[in-house]
């Protein structure tokens, strides 16, 4: 990855990640183990290819805060989810986590329907036991499992119900975090306003 590449891609984390920490909506759906955001380099093969947030996000004053500063390899698990899904769709090379409950899933789900997106839930009870311990396996079991739903398209949104120990979180995918950034705070108000997310 080159120097412009890099600069590039720091410059568009940081400036999606500016317009969430002045979305004070989003706060209501960031979940407990608190959202990371993450955008990947056009080659990418590791999680030190993907530029994460240090420390996550979290809630500050009432509105989404970035804890650590960007760096690359911030992240483990979401760095990894983001490489499997790029291995279905190129294109896609920032995503974002957040909440999910019963509230937020019924949300979901009218959102995508009314804004033409491709939604699925990944039930991980159907997870193969032998994938259960293996991180990596488990997370390409699930963006198989995301695909399968919609037919083999990745979704723009999907969530996945909680495992035991795991909290469940839904998912938002796009191009780059400019858009990802603009879309989340876009959903953020529309589940403020349908009244939920009252917090």
């Amino acid at each position: 990855m080159d120097l412009n590449e890099k600069v590039d891609m720091i410059g568009r984390l940081y400036l999606g990640l500016e317009q969430i920490e002045d979305c004070k909506e989003f706060s209501a759906l960031i979940p407990e183990v608190r959202t990371n955001f993450v955008y990947a380099s056009k080659e990418s093969t590791t999680p030190e290819d993907v530029l994460a947030v240090d420390g996550r996000v979290s809630v500050v004053d009432g509105f989404p805060k970035a804890i650590g500063r960007i760096k690359f390899g911030a992240s483990g698990y979401m760095a990894h989810l983001l490489l499997e899904i790029r291995k279905k769709d190129s294109e896609i090379r920032s995503i974002i986590d957040f909440a999910n409950n019963l509230e937020i899933a019924e949300f979901l789900k009218a959102y995508s329907k009314e804004k033409g997106w491709d939604f699925s839930v990944v039930d991980r009870s159907f997870e193969p036991e032998n994938m259960k311990d293996a991180e990596g396996e488990a997370i390409s079991w699930m963006v198989e499992e995301a695909v399968r739903v919609t037919g083999g398209k990745m979704p723009r949104v999907f969530y996945e119900t909680g495992a035991v120990g795991k909290e469940p979180v839904s998912i938002l995918v796009g191009k780059d975090p400019l858009e990802v950034a603009e879309q989340i705070c876009e959903l953020a108000r529309s589940y403020r306003e349908s009244g939920q997310g009252m917090r």
